[in-house]
């Protein structure tokens, strides 16, 4: 993967097989301190310890289809490659938290990507899971909400054509 919308996209859809119907994901960039920091925090079925240990390892999956999990993996070495980091905090029954750091400047950090599409994609395949997004730049802040659109469009379904019309409405105002 290329873009870290990309990791985002396949660590969101993860906890949507976790049975997650709600997931907040943030975007903090802090050019003062040089540092761009991804969290996605889920309130799906969550990981034992050895299950989060595991989670690291390519050759581990709890998919059926595949005998390879390289979501997590790669995000890790994507984080390392950029002078950062990945950590995983997980129980059973509360959820699960990934959080991958990197050097902001530094040359081999992959870009952020279209996180609009990313979003837009989720939604449109799982309208019943509520996303959170929120962006944090320099102490500026913007949030993404479906709930918030889901209450706005009342009894029309946000995958539908004026909920994407609204999705991306409230996406062109997306910083930068």
């Amino acid at each position: 993967m290329e873009e870290l919308s990309l990791h985002i996209l396949d660590i969101v859809e993860n906890s949507m097989a976790a049975r997650a119907d709600r997931i907040e994901i943030s975007v903090t960039v802090n050019q003062k301190q040089d540092r761009l920091l991804v969290e996605v925090v889920d309130n799906g079925t969550g990981m034992d310890e050895e299950t989060v240990k595991r989670a690291l390892d390519p050759f581990y999956t709890s998919k059926t289809v595949r005998r390879f999990g390289f979501g997590l993996p790669l995000l890790s070495e994507a984080a390392r490659a950029a002078d950062g980091n990945l950590s995983v905090e997980s129980k059973p029954g509360t959820g699960t938290k990934i959080r991958a750091d990197f050097q902001y400047s530094h040359i081999d950090r992959q870009p952020l990507g279209d996180i609009g599409q990313t979003i837009i994609t989720l939604i449109f395949g799982n309208p019943e899971v509520d996303l959170l997004y929120v962006f944090k730049k320099n102490g500026q802040e913007w949030r993404f909400d479906t709930q918030v659109i889901k209450d706005r469009l009342s009894r029309t379904a946000i995958n539908s054509p004026a909920g994407i019309r609204m999705i991306r409405e409230e996406l062109k105002k997306m910083p930068k």
